[in-house]
């Protein structure tokens, strides 16, 4: 198969456009046009005119912003009514996610009802991608993101990885 192989002239400039000057005085119009858009807006809701509302800046973290109610955020685990965790280890979330970030260890559960628990669970959020893949495939609602955490920064590798009792919230995580 032969390749065609066709020139692509580059398209000429003229002076206006290689010196960039009349290009940097149109993004400089259009930052100043924004800004005192923005600045007469918020000068007539002050005095009591009707206008439209200005841009704000959300001033994080002073004020932390307003999450959805269907954002998903850390993981927690829910809990049985005894304290138990109620993952009974089928490893369907461990399997679907896509991250790889769930590592599951099951062990036999005491309870005659239940055939296994959870013996570790550990989600690495530094690699969660956040899908909910987890919670859609768990069979017994065990797993849900909607803690309400969103600054989940770390030092370290380490520190992003949340075990089993943080994850319930019977412990802090550090």
């Amino acid at each position: 198969m032969a390749v065609i192989v066709r020139p692509v002239s580059r398209p000429s400039r003229t002076f206006r456009e290689q010196i960039y000057l009349w290009e940097v005085w149109r993004g400089l119009l259009v930052t100043f046009r924004h800004l005192f858009v923005n600045l007469s807006r918020h000068a007539r809701r002050s005095v009591g005119l009707a206008a439209p509302e200005g841009a704000v800046t959300v001033q994080y973290p002073e004020d932390p912003a307003v999450l959805g109610k269907r954002a998903r955020t850390r993981h927690r685990l829910l809990k049985r009514g005894d304290g138990s965790p109620r993952c009974t280890s089928c490893l369907l979330c461990e399997t679907i996610c896509p991250a790889k970030c769930i590592h599951i260890t099951a062990e036999d559960s005491p309870d005659v009802l239940v055939e296994k628990r959870a013996k570790t669970f550990d989600i690495d959020l530094g690699l969660c991608v956040f899908c909910g893949y987890c919670v859609e495939a768990c069979p017994v609602d065990a797993i849900h993101m909607d803690a309400n955490e969103v600054e989940l920064s770390s030092y370290s590798r380490k520190d992003m990885i949340w075990t089993l009792p943080e994850l319930m919230g019977d412990k802090k995580k550090q």
